[in-house]
């Protein structure tokens, strides 16, 4: 019988395939990229044309107290910031295959509230 987490990992993974498919970011509206680990929450702006990261935030340097979808949001809110500072105001939004609820949701909404149109 396969183990229920590698089946669990599959299965996002090939979500994360077809999204990316999909979605590809540029250098006026770069990718909007969310991984969420069990413990932390990452963000980052990619332009797909270049390779290249342009910003980045995780809930690790933020080091704020709370609950997880608290944390997400506030990281939301400060790639948010980092995006207005490179005159970035619109993104293409990648969820990594998560599916849209919870932590991706309160970063989506965080970011959204903090300027960023996608």
């Amino acid at each position: 019988m396969i183990n229920r987490q590698i089946l669990k990992r599959t299965k996002r993974i090939r979500r994360h395939t077809r999204v990316r498919s999909i979605v590809s970011g540029s250098d006026t509206r770069p990718r909007l990229a969310v991984f969420r680990a069990n413990q932390h929450i990452y963000a980052q702006l990619i332009d797909d044309v270049t390779q290249k990261t342009i910003a980045s935030v995780s809930s690790m340097e933020l080091k704020s107290k709370g609950n997880k979808s608290a944390i997400a949001a506030e990281v939301g809110s400060a790639i948010a910031k980092k995006a207005l500072d490179n005159k970035i105001s619109e993104v293409v939004f990648d969820r990594g295959g998560n599916k849209y609820h919870g932590r991706i949701k309160a970063l989506a909404d965080a970011a959204r509230s903090g300027g960023l149109k996608f």
